[in-house]
């Protein structure tokens, strides 16, 4: 399963965007406002948890400045990838889109295909206003 959020308009450089995703503790100013829990686990570790839903423990996999932060699951029984890919307009402007890549069985493809794409959606139309 493949979703993608719009892209979102930052006015800052890439460089700053890539360092405010790359610090991982940030990550609690985007999350939605059903957000139940937050907790750091280590510099490239955290967890989260929605109302209603499981606890996600999200790793820093792979990091390529300034363009694409990969996060990916931590443990678990589901495999996905949460991935920033950021794109200078100018010196002072960037586009963020974010991808959310798993491969899910399509009973749990269906049932959770709205809930990723709001998700996904929120922490992306949060980031020009939390950096």
């Amino acid at each position: 399963m493949n979703l993608e959020s719009p892209k979102i308009s930052v006015d800052k450089s890439p460089e700053d965007v890539f360092n405010f995703l790359a610090d991982i503790k940030n990550f609690e100013s985007l999350m939605p406002e059903n957000i139940s829990k937050f907790e750091v686990i280590s510099e490239d570790k955290f967890l989260f948890a929605l109302k209603g839903m499981p606890e996600i423990i999200l790793k820093k996999k792979e990091v390529i400045p300034p363009n694409k932060i990969v996060l990916g699951a931590a443990g678990g029984k589901i495999d996905f990838s949460l991935i920033a890919n950021i794109t200078e307009v100018n010196s002072d402007s960037s586009e963020v889109k974010l991808d959310f890549t798993g491969d899910f069985n399509p009973m749990m493809a269906m049932m959770i295909k709205s809930p990723i794409s709001k998700f996904i959606e929120t922490l992306a139309s949060s980031i020009p206003k939390a950096i």
